[in-house]
């Protein structure tokens, strides 16, 4: 289930809005690094609630994840389904496998989660911290289903 996705670019936020109908907000984004300690903030701009934030630090680890079946499940996403004006609207995409390492949680406080519809989930620990520097992504084009006639 896709809930919401922050960005702080609102022309993509828009655009993801209205030509695929997700549910991307608009917010203010800092990523902050020291030594292996990285910070994260996110607090919405746009739609309500717009003051809804969220602040993450986590201490990246120095063991590679293996290829574990519950890391490969949980990053890897070749494409994107939604329902968008009455049409299934797929749209695929490549890249590598994330290159994941172990983390630790340091401080979490969050309220985006609940604003996505998940009250309570941030208020235990998590079952998995993982890092990653990152992957380059290619969208592919839109593959949109026929409109339904019953």
């Amino acid at each position: 289930m896709f809930c919401s996705l922050e960005s702080a670019r609102l022309a993509f936020v828009l655009g993801a809005r209205w030509t695929l109908g997700l549910n991307y907000t608009w917010a203010k984004m800092q990523i902050e690094a020291r030594d292996d300690v990285i910070s994260y903030r996110s607090r919405r701009r746009w739609p309500a609630p717009r003051a809804a934030s969220t602040r993450v630090v986590v201490r990246i680890g120095d063991s590679a994840v293996p290829d574990a079946p519950l890391a490969t499940f949980l990053t890897s996403r070749w494409g994107l389904h939604t329902h968008h004006l009455g049409r299934l609207v797929y749209l695929p995409n490549r890249h590598q496998p994330w290159p994941l390492v172990d983390a630790q949680l340091l401080d979490l406080k969050d309220e985006l989660v609940a604003a996505a519809g998940l009250p309570g989930l941030t208020s235990r620990p998590p079952d998995s911290v993982l890092f990653s520097r990152g992957v380059r992504t290619q969208f592919g084009r839109p593959q949109i289903s026929p409109r339904s006639t019953t």
